[in-house]
């Protein structure tokens, strides 16, 4: 196998070890295979990693550029690269990480879009009053209370084990990117609705570890749990656009509102940098100036 192939799926392997999410890992193999597919036209054999060098990592570049891909998409796919070639430096195949050098597209500032307080209660509401018929509705209302009440990653939420749970103090230990482990405090309603799902659930055999499983009684995909949360958002709240992220957002955003410190909302999302935290500062301002121009008699 080519050392660049190879390197590839060493790579990915190390992805799948950091605990990085499953769409990640699915867009990374297909973002990589389509930079290999690049070196290799014309059926050209692959190159050794060190001599890929910034000339052809920008000519690449252009390439992207010239197929009229969203500027989204050429981050994520010089991210993958970049990736790549710093486990290549690791291992000491390259000498410097030339992929680093290229300028990142940037992106118009957008904020995101997050569910209102009421919303979101309305929705969690409605599914614990089982207003959807489901085969396991503790299942489906424990996922959602858990990924607005502790701010969650999907992956974060699918990756959960039984015995990260400690009920009597209300604490959950999640493993978030790169295996990085933080405590985060559980609701009473969550906690409630997580320990009756943990008495309704039926794992396939009895070393099955995971919280949430699917109809097989094995761990729920990310996948799955994404298509759960769509199928109650489009049934209950006409909202084909919420994802496991809005809650996610809309978790921050209110405790933002409530008065809670950004540091404190860093550490309970996990972000490894302030700056990542402070957009539902903008957010929350955002939210206020729609306010005042709404109410203020000046504001016109």
């Amino acid at each position: 196998m080519p050392e660049l192939a190879e390197a590839v799926d060493l790579y990915l392997a190390s992805l799948a070890r950091e605990n990085a999410s499953a769409h990640t890992i699915r867009n990374y193999a297909a973002d990589l295979a389509q930079f290999l597919g690049y070196l290799g036209r014309g059926g050209a054999a692959l190159p050794p990693a060190a001599e890929v060098d910034q000339l052809l990592l920008r000519e690449w570049l252009a390439d992207l550029y010239s197929q009229n891909l969203q500027k989204v998409t050429i981050r994520r796919k010089l991210a993958a690269i970049r990736g790549l070639f710093e486990h290549l430096l690791r291992e000491g195949r390259v000498t410097v990480n030339r992929a680093k050098l290229l300028t990142t597209p940037k992106l118009p500032k957008t904020l995101p879009s997050v569910p209102t307080e009421e919303q979101t209660n309305t929705l969690i509401d409605d599914i614990a009053a089982r207003k959807l018929e489901r085969p396991h509705p503790e299942r489906d209302l424990a996922l959602f209370e858990l990924l607005y009440g502790c701010g969650l990653r999907i992956s974060e939420l699918c990756g959960m084990n039984v015995a990260d749970l400690d009920p009597r103090e209300g604490w959950l230990l999640v493993r978030g990117k790169r295996k990085k482990e933080r405590q985060v405090p559980v609701p009473a309603r969550a906690l409630d609705a997580l320990n009756r799902w943990i008495d309704a659930r039926r794992p396939a055999s009895p070393d099955e570890s995971a919280v949430f499983l699917n109809h097989r009684g094995t761990r729920l995909s990310d996948r799955g749990a994404r298509g759960i949360l769509k199928l109650y958002a489009v049934a209950l709240a006409g909202d084909g656009g919420l994802h496991p992220h809005s809650l996610r957002h809309a978790y921050a955003t209110h405790l933002l509102s409530a008065g809670a410190d950004l540091r404190a909302i860093q550490e309970l999302l996990g972000h490894a940098s302030l700056s990542t935290t402070q957009k539902y500062t903008q957010l929350s301002l955002h939210d206020l100036m729609k306010v005042y121009d709404k109410a203020h008699p000046r504001a016109k």
